[in-house]
């Protein structure tokens, strides 16, 4: 019984692929399950049932299909909601779409090693991107497609889930490819017969433009057959500072932008903190936990030039899984509770400039969703 709890409950946990919302442009770069190797989840079913039968020969591929969707539209400045933006009509609405196709490979009964592509398709419908950000104006949309960027990542076991064991511990490294495009363009609308064509929003683009490297460390720990403890923290160093693209919308940037180095798109970092609690009844288990999702205003390595909106979420995360022989279906629905777009640093650089206090705003979701379904082989 504790067997099958820990591996579906590593299944469940890492399954989840759905980063932060909005206009805080943290992207799909991989929730991979690579991380239950011990025990095929179709074997440990059947030895519940069976404690004298003789293992199956455990898999080692596993493959992962998921799904996430929000759309984001309440704008922030600071931890305050911009409330008058939504009753004027003049918020920013992205709506995202992304599927993950990921697939790990068991080396040892230590190492594992996986890949991980998302296909995206972003949709971003706005006032001041195009006529005018006046109440009343047209509003219109751009759209991005295609592949995100790749990631592909090394685990290994720090504490490997054998029998007797109440908890394991597994540390993962990876590399982030710029596979996405950074600089995908649409049309934007100058006057109701005019447009022009230029980069889309950073928050829509595909990938950032930059070569990462992400670190990763998850745990988990048995309470009793029915309780378990886990946690995850995730973190993608981008050292690059920006990528080039353009933020002027096919237009020539300002004077300001420039200065302040708004003019192009940075590549920010961004990292990920989950725990919680999960509840296991033979092939069904349930979750509760919290979830802290951010991009910084500075980055670990590298300079911060380059727009970006920094912003964090916290977020209640419930979630429910169902394991049905090599297979694993889950739904995970992270609500916010606190939202926060803080300076930048083009925002830092034009406070320090000209003494008055600047800082943007962001917009993001309530919530997102994350479904999918998991296949051992």
């Amino acid at each position: 019984m504790k067997k099958y709890i820990l591996s579906l409950l590593i299944v469940m946990a890492l399954y989840n692929n759905t980063y932060a919302q909005g206009c805080v442009a943290i992207r799909t770069v991989g929730g991979l399950n690579t991380m239950e190797h011990a025990m095929g989840l179709g074997m440990v079913h059947d030895m519940m049932h069976d404690s004298t039968m003789k293992p199956k020969a455990e898999p080692k591929w596993d493959l992962n299909i998921s799904g996430r969707y929000f759309k984001s539209y309440k704008h922030f400045n600071g931890t305050d909601e911009v409330t008058q933006r939504v009753a004027e009509s003049t918020d920013v609405r992205n709506f995202s779409r992304t599927v993950d196709i990921s697939l790990a490979r068991k080396l040892n009964e230590k190492w594992s090693i996986g890949i991980d592509l998302p296909l995206v398709y972003n949709e971003r419908s706005s006032l001041y991107e195009h006529i005018s950000s006046a109440k009343g104006s047209p509003r219109y949309s751009t759209y991005s497609q295609g592949i995100g960027d790749m990631r592909i990542t090394a685990y290994k076991w720090l504490i490997a889930p054998k029998a007797g064991n109440k908890g394991n511990l597994l540390g993962g490294i990876g590399l982030k490819l710029p596979t996405g495009n950074y600089k995908a363009t649409d049309v934007f609308h100058t006057s109701l017969t005019a447009t022009r064509v230029g980069p889309v929003d950073q928050s829509i683009q595909p990938g950032d433009g930059g070569l990462g490297v992400s670190l990763e460390l998850n745990g988990f720990r048995i309470l009793n057959n029915t309780w378990s403890l886990y946690s995850n923290a995730y973190y993608l160093i981008n050292p690059q500072g920006n990528n080039g693209a353009s933020t002027a919308r096919g237009g020539v940037p300002t004077a300001a932008a420039i200065k302040y180095t708004s003019d192009v798109m940075s590549v920010p970092d961004q990292y990920l903190l989950r725990a919680g609690t999960n509840w296991t009844k033979n092939a069904v288990t349930l979750s509760l936990g919290a979830r802290y999702e951010c991009i910084p205003a500075s980055d670990l390595i590298g300079d911060n030039t380059g727009f970006r909106r920094p912003g964090n979420v916290l977020a209640i995360e419930p979630g429910a899984n169902y394991a049905y022989k090599q297979f694993n279906f889950y739904l995970y629905a992270p609500v916010a509770i606190r939202r926060e777009r803080p300076q930048s640093y083009p925002d830092i650089l034009k406070t320090n400039d000209t003494k008055v206090f600047s800082r943007g705003d962001a917009a993001f979701a309530d919530y997102s969703l994350s479904f999918g379904v998991g296949y051992k082989f």
